[in-house]
């Protein structure tokens, strides 16, 4: 199976940033942790987009096992858009403009 490109948006970048600094300021290895599932949770989505559950707005979410985030995307022609890494406390959809 091809992988699709993964584009992330801005602020989904941002977002990941900040939830690794968050981590890293108690543990480094949480931090690294943290990552390394958000970068296998980006790997499966590219792998087989379609499998994740419907979200908001046209969206999908894949939901990180050990970590209280999702993953919300979005197919657009052939890739992959990335536009929250969203923490499970944060409004749902508070990320809805980024879909402009």
């Amino acid at each position: 199976m091809s992988l699709r490109q993964v584009d992330l948006h801005p602020e989904a970048v941002a977002e990941a940033q900040a939830a690794a600094q968050w981590y890293r300021e108690r543990s480094v290895s949480a931090a690294h942790a943290f990552l390394a599932e958000l970068d296998r949770a980006i790997e499966k989505i590219a792998e087989d987009p379609g499998i994740w559950p419907r979200y908001f707005a046209g969206t999908q979410r894949f939901l990180l096992q050990r970590f209280p985030f999702s993953v919300v995307y979005r197919l657009v022609s052939n890739r992959i858009e990335v536009v929250a890494v969203a923490h499970g406390r944060r409004k749902p959809g508070y990320w809805r403009r980024r879909l402009a």
